[in-house]
């Protein structure tokens, strides 16, 4: 789809006015209690006003992306998508929803944009690669892109779940399950996600390595154990970070240990069914990592793997970077958290911590304005602290001392003498 000059000048003119507008948190509650009594009419109503909301705010902060990253082919075509896609909204701005086949046009330009973007977290990443490949990215132009790469997921993750509840609901696409209400399951059987996630994870290693660690497992709700742990969640979402979290582990534990291995250390998940929080604990004896580089575990493009090369017949077990900053994300987008601690020489803990309770479990959503604007043009700030790089500052000084010292007695004893 080719967009005129005036065309695009008016997407600027609404890209303007909705992105004026906060996007409107919804919380897993309200989808179950809409999905339950869903009336397609008001879907559509709620969705082509807060779709626009949604794609206008992120749209803005693209704009804000440093020039030599808005100059990469990738990212101009990840642009294009999302102008194209605002588009299309757009033209049911004004329409009548009573009108005959809108609400069947409305989905099925639903699944169509979802479709195209199918490909946006790869797309947007290849621009990342290209930029840094043809140009130098001092400290103030990665945390910019950091913190938008972040913001702009996250963002991905709403849009596609709004879609995905209306087109499941009411649309041709069918979710395999019975008692789903659009995408989330009412009772969501947490060990059973656990188990699908390691297969598919243990599959890929046993490709990869001809062998892989087993799984052991333990949960607690309340005070008893090994009983059934269920909660109103996104199955796909929890499968998403567990199963990184087990190719990580297992892909640690048969490096660390080597081929000659008669027998892995297993990885072991903890489920704990607090009052206010899923907790899914996922440990292994995999070597774990130095303290220095845990900072690094979420920054995007950061992989202790080597960066695979395109496969269409193998999926990658690691190697591009993104898939714990992305994990984090999922576990954010309802306000959870993930987190993952290490004893270098042993072993790393992955928690992945979630609402219990569906009313509190929001969705996390970015906001364009003026604070999110000055996080694009932001200085790295003086270090008012010492650090390790200092050290060698200080002996170089204190071995100065001592030779000017050294100096200074042999000329005196020289003298005196």
């Amino acid at each position: 789809m080719r967009l005129t000059t005036k065309c695009l000048r008016n997407i600027g003119k609404m890209l303007d006015f909705y992105s004026q507008f906060h996007p409107s948190p919804v919380s897993i509650k309200q989808f179950i209690d809409f999905g339950r009594n869903a009336c397609e009419k008001q879907s559509f109503l709620f969705l082509r006003n807060e779709l626009s909301v949604r794609l206008a705010n992120i749209m803005q902060e693209i704009h804000l992306l440093p020039d030599n990253l808005l100059r990469m082919p990738s990212v101009g075509l990840v642009r294009s998508w999302y102008v194209q896609s605002f588009d299309e909204i757009l033209d049911f701005e004004n329409v009548d929803p009573n009108e005959p086949g809108i609400l069947t046009k409305f989905c099925e330009a639903l699944v169509k944009i979802r479709n195209r973007h199918s490909d946006v977290v790869q797309t947007m990443a290849q621009g990342v690669i290209e930029m840094k490949s043809s140009h130098e990215v001092d400290t103030p132009v990665e945390n910019s892109i950091q913190y938008f790469l972040d913001r702009f997921y996250m963002s991905r993750i709403s849009i596609r779940m709004l879609i995905n509840q209306h087109t499941l609901l009411f649309g041709s696409d069918l979710n395999g399950h019975e008692r789903h209400i659009g995408c989330i399951d009412p009772n969501c059987n947490v060990l059973s996600v656990v188990r699908d996630a390691y297969e598919n994870a243990q599959f890929l290693c046993d490709q990869y390595y001809l062998a892989s660690p087993e799984l052991n497992f333990e949960q607690y709700s309340g005070t008893k154990s090994n009983v059934p742990i269920q909660f109103v969640y996104v199955p796909s979402h929890l499968y998403h970070m567990l199963f990184e979290l087990f190719k990580n582990s297992m892909r640690a534990v048969v490096e660390h240990h080597g081929p000659s291995c008669q027998k892995y250390p297993p990885i072991n998940v903890l489920l704990v069914m607090g009052k206010e929080d899923l907790t899914v604990k996922v440990s292994d004896r995999g070597g774990g990592i130095p303290r220095a580089q845990s900072d690094l575990l979420f920054q995007y493009m950061y992989s202790t793997a080597p960066r695979p090369q395109p496969d269409a017949s193998n999926a990658p077990l690691a190697g591009y970077g993104y898939g714990l900053p992305i994990s984090r994300l999922y576990a954010r987008y309802f306000h959870g958290e993930l987190i993952v601690t290490s004893c270098e020489g042993y072993g790393s803990d992955a928690l992945i911590y979630l609402k219990a309770i569906c009313e509190d479990a929001n969705e996390l959503l970015p906001i364009f304005n003026k604070t999110s604007s000055k996080h694009y043009g932001a200085s790295v700030p003086s270090n008012d602290w010492s650090s390790q790089f200092l050290y060698s500052g200080a002996r170089h000084y204190c071995t100065t001392r001592k030779q000017t010292n050294a100096e200074q007695e042999h000329k005196s004893s020289s003298s005196t003498a």
